[in-house]
């Protein structure tokens, strides 16, 4: 009896580190990235709205073709105010907290919502704004603006095959890859990510391996 016992613990000991390894840790809102977050001040998003203060939810849309199409909710979700174009917006360092960018603006103006970062992401949305916006937030900013190349903001079916680009600090017209970061930079010498994986398959084999000279010994 107490050999079945001392079995039956390092078979789910076993089954307890394997899963460990394979089963990654998620969120229900991991997917959508859903955000619910308040704003002290009134906020501007693309389409020429102006959000007063509060609280609100951030969500991508629910659909694997749009993952750059942003929702702004109320702050539980029932009513949704603006459905928005984003493209990706790549930063260096991921933080624990959502991270939201403004594009600065006069005192007596609202800051216009440049980029929303979900916690310990190293990739974002950056708001895309109809062309004559993105002008102007690209002469303040001193920085490129991701724009449509239409003056208004198209509806939420057409945004995700709205064409993109980006306007310089100049005026100038450009294709968004050439001054947006909007992919990850890789050293030449850093290995493929799924030479990463090699060490971990390694010890799952050992661990594995081990476990079952062990019931082997005990059986015996």
């Amino acid at each position: 009896m107490n050999m079945k016992i001392v079995k039956t613990v390092l078979v789910a000991l076993a089954l307890s580190l394997l899963g460990t390894f394979l089963v990654p840790s998620s969120r229900a809102d991991e997917y959508d990235k859903k955000t619910v977050i308040t704003f002290s001040q009134p906020f501007e998003i693309p389409g020429g709205k102006v959000l007063p203060a509060g609280t609100y939810t951030f969500k991508l849309m629910d659909s694997p073709a749009d993952r750059h199409i942003v929702q702004i909710f109320n702050a539980d979700g029932t009513q949704i105010f603006a459905t928005v174009l984003a493209i990706n917006n790549y930063r260096f360092t991921a933080t624990g907290k959502t991270v939201m960018l403004f594009s600065e603006r006069p005192a007596d103006a609202p800051d216009a919502l440049k980029a929303w970062f979900y916690p310990n992401n190293t990739w974002g949305q950056e708001f895309v704004y109809p062309k004559r916006r993105a002008i102007q937030l690209a002469v303040a900013e001193k920085e490129p603006v991701p724009a449509l190349t239409t003056e208004t903001l198209p509806l939420a079916a057409e945004l995700k095959t709205a064409p993109i680009i980006a306007i310089t600090p100049e005026q100038k017209e450009v294709p968004v890859a050439e001054v947006i970061q909007t992919s990850p930079l890789v050293a030449e010498n850093e290995l493929p990510r799924t030479a990463s994986l090699l060490p971990l398959i390694a010890l799952l084999g050992a661990a594995s391996l081990g476990f079952a000279f062990v019931l082997k010994r005990i059986a015996g």
